[in-house]
């Protein structure tokens, strides 16, 4: 098929390139990354990580973007083109992108949530709120902690399952809405004002890495998180799920199978170098995986070892208090060495102190994995109220977090508008799919809406994603026909296909697609019904 003269094009390849990088480095760089290098042997997991780059990432990101540059349409119009049975392909791939659009944007409206609550003398997380009665803190947030309080609470109030729906949270409610009209304001004017945007979307979120790079190393007892992240446990490699879950993540990052990339290369000149660009937009997410992996990993550090002091400075005044000792006779560093000299001095005394003495343990705090909201929004404002000027800090890095999700979301929306506008058959298609994910995302806003976005986010798209991407690879090398997919590269290009490309394409990716594919099939059968985790406002923890 030829190329489109009339259509749109990027102002020049950088644009592309940012947009890629915009859409492909969102919020999974930084609450899913480093939650499984903690999983799965810290340093270790770079080994599976970046062979499963080489094998599976970088090569399917190839095709997506040689597809949308030789085809210069959306997702359904170029599977369409290569087949005309094959317009459900991109198809799937529109419903799963209006799928993620539904509820991906939620997380913008926590983030603008906490942004616009950060500018207060006290964040409103470092401490608990006063009762009713003005007699003390609030019960259900002193059994909890200000920061658990704060989200569970304040942000989603709420329900203890997801039969108890409650009415909408008015203040989620404009927070989505905002997070709406923002996306609709960066996508109005098609990729002419999305090219703008991308150039902001992109970089601030480094910017912001940097600075918390910079901030978090020089935190006391950093560089425990840190020693911590590149310390391998290499038994972890024997293991299949850490292989599985290097597969994925590198999957799920680079954004593949949505049509978004599709739609972006569909914008390009049609002589664009997208080889170079495939591979420096893939070594640009995976570096930035690793790069905030350091910077959380320096928080959690921090974090840690201040749980472990606070938790150390109790026991010694437990022990100062309980034997009647001179106030600078237990240091934090001889705690431990006091324990058992006490204890074998004054055995009884030592064992009526009974369940108020702690276990502190500095390993057991760093072990204590978390991804997702729970990291970005509990584990991070658990560390910034700890710092100094933390309103700064807060609004650096909720800003940050908006940019992630926006750019990722720029991708969401894209990869559905742009099939609606090659098929011509809707005007305004814009405002309305704008629209109609806000109306139907307000259902998340409601009490039982986290419960609700929990699972969507955890059981939605990975069987069709998989699938979706299974299929284009077998199309492209097996019905398109290898051979006539590299007279369309080099026609673009100037060169053939080299043989990294199709043994990867014909062989190596699909099998490992799969084995991917079969392994979340018995996953999910083995795993029964599916699950959500639940908040006990009485017992305060989920359950």
């Amino acid at each position: 098929m030829g190329k489109d003269a009339a259509r749109a094009e990027w102002d020049n390849p950088m644009q592309f390139v940012l947009a890629c990088v915009s859409y492909a480095v969102g919020l999974g760089n930084v609450w899913r990354f480093p939650y499984l290098c903690q999983m799965h042997g810290g340093g270790g997991f770079l080994i599976p990580y970046m062979l499963m780059l080489v094998l599976l990432g970088v090569p399917l990101f190839y095709m997506e973007l040689a597809i949308g540059q030789k085809m210069r349409l959306g997702s359904i119009g170029a599977w369409r083109a290569i087949s005309p049975y094959l317009g459900g392909v991109g198809m799937a791939s529109v419903v799963t992108s209006m799928y993620l659009c539904l509820y991906y944007n939620v997380i913008n409206a926590w983030s603008f949530w906490y942004l616009f609550h950060s500018f207060q003398s006290v964040l409103p997380w470092a401490e608990c709120p006063v009762n009713s009665n003005l007699t003390g803190p609030v019960e259900e947030c002193e059994r909890a902690t200000p920061t658990q309080y704060f989200f569970y609470r304040e942000t989603l109030d709420i329900s203890g399952s997801i039969e108890e729906n409650g009415g909408i949270h008015m203040g989620q409610a404009l927070c989505l809405l905002l997070a709406w009209i923002i996306v609709y304001l960066f996508i109005v004017k098609g990729v002419k004002s999305t090219g703008k945007v991308v150039y902001f979307t992109a970089t601030f979120p480094y910017l912001v890495l940097i600075i918390y790079l910079i901030r978090g190393v020089t935190l006391h007892g950093a560089i425990n998180g840190v020693k911590y992240m590149f310390t391998p446990k290499m038994e972890q490699l024997a293991k299949p799920t850490t292989w599985i879950n290097a597969a994925t993540q590198i999957f799920f990052s680079l954004g593949l199978g949505f049509g978004s990339l599709i739609a972006f290369a569909s914008y390009n000149q049609y002589n664009n170098n997208f080889e170079k660009q495939a591979i420096v937009v893939s070594m640009v997410n995976s570096s930035t995986s690793i790069f905030a992996s350091i910077v959380t990993f320096s928080i959690y550090g921090f974090k840690a070892t201040f749980n472990y002091e606070s938790c150390l400075e109790r026991v010694r005044l437990l022990l100062l208090n309980t034997f009647d000792l001179a106030e600078d006779t237990i240091s934090l560093e001889n705690v431990n060495h006091w324990i058992a000299e006490l204890n074998r001095t004054h055995p009884e005394q030592f064992a009526s102190l009974g369940g108020r003495l702690e276990t502190c343990d500095l390993e057991a705090e760093l072990d204590t994995a978390v991804e997702g909201t729970g990291l970005a929004f509990i584990v991070y404002s658990e560390a910034i109220k700890n710092m100094p000027v933390s309103q700064l800090w807060s609004v650096l890095y909720f800003i940050m977090l908006l940019l992630l999700g926006m750019g990722s979301m720029l991708g969401n929306v894209i990869a559905v508008i742009t099939p609606l506008s090659d098929l011509k058959f809707i005007s305004h298609y814009m405002s309305l799919v704008c629209l109609f994910c806000l109306l139907l995302g307000l259902g998340f806003t409601t009490r039982s809406g986290n419960y609700w976005f929990t699972m969507f986010n955890d059981y939605g798209a990975t069987f069709s994603l998989l699938f979706i991407v299974l299929i284009e690879v077998i199309t492209v090398c097996y019905i398109y026909g290898i051979k006539r997919f590299e007279k369309d590269v080099e026609d673009m290009l100037g060169h053939r296909l080299n043989w990294y490309w199709k043994i990867m394409l014909a062989g190596v990716s699909p099998i490992l697609l799969i084995a991917l594919f079969i392994f979340y099939i018995v996953n999910y059968i083995q795993g029964g019904t599916p699950t959500y985790q639940a908040w006990n406002k009485e017992l305060v923890l989920l359950y």
